[in-house]
C-alpha cells in the first residue's frame, strides 16, 4: 500500500509542476504581448534619431538619379543603333535604284538624329553598300559615345 501511495503522490506532484509551469508560461506570454502592443513615449535617444531616414534618403538620392539616367541613356543608345540600321537599309535601297540615297537615308530616321548622320554609298559591279553613321546623343555632359555605325548591302536594280 505504501508503494501505491508514493506513486500516487509522485504523479500528483509531477502533474502540479507541469500545470504550474504551463500557467506561468501563458502568463508571461500575455504580459509580453500586452507590452509589445503598447505605444511607448520616445526616449531621449529616440528623439535624436528623428529625421535619420530622411537624411539617409537624401544621401542615396544622387546614386538613384545616376542609375536612372544611365538606364535612360542605355535606351537612347539602343534606339540610335536601331535608327542607324533603318537609315542604312533605306539608303542602300535608294542607291540601288540610283536615287538620292543620302537624303533618303536622313529622311528614314528621327529628325533630331538626322542632323549628325552620314550615309556614304559604295557602288560595286552588281551591288551597293551604304554605311550609316549616326551620332549617339548624350543626356549628361561629359558622357561621350562613339557613333552608331550600321551597314546594308542591296543588289543594283537598274
Amino acid at each position: 500500500m505504501r508503494t501505491e501511495t508514493r506513486t500516487a503522490m509522485r504523479t500528483a506532484t509531477r502533474t502540479a509542476v507541469r500545470t504550474a509551469t504551463r500557467t506561468a508560461v501563458r502568463t508571461e506570454m500575455r504580459t509580453e504581448t500586452r507590452t509589445a502592443t503598447r505605444t511607448e513615449t520616445p526616449s531621449a535617444g529616440k528623439a535624436r534619431d528623428r529625421g535619420q531616414v530622411a537624411i539617409e534618403f537624401i544621401g542615396f538620392l544622387p546614386i538613384l538619379l545616376l542609375v536612372g539616367l544611365a538606364a535612360v541613356q542605355l535606351g537612347l543608345i539602343a534606339y540610335t543603333a536601331q535608327q542607324a540600321g533603318t537609315a542604312a537599309r533605306t539608303g542602300a535601297r535608294s542607291a540601288s535604284l540610283e536615287g538620292p540615297h543620302e537624303a533618303d537615308c536622313r529622311a528614314a530616321i528621327s529628325s533630331w538624329l538626322a542632323d549628325e548622320t552620314t550615309c556614304p554609298a559604295s557602288i560595286g559591279a552588281d551591288e551597293v553598300t551604304v554605311t550609316a553613321t549616326v551620332q549617339i546623343p548624350s543626356l549628361v555632359p561629359g558622357w561621350d559615345f562613339d557613333p552608331a555605325v550600321k551597314t546594308a548591302t542591296m543588289p543594283l536594280d537598274h
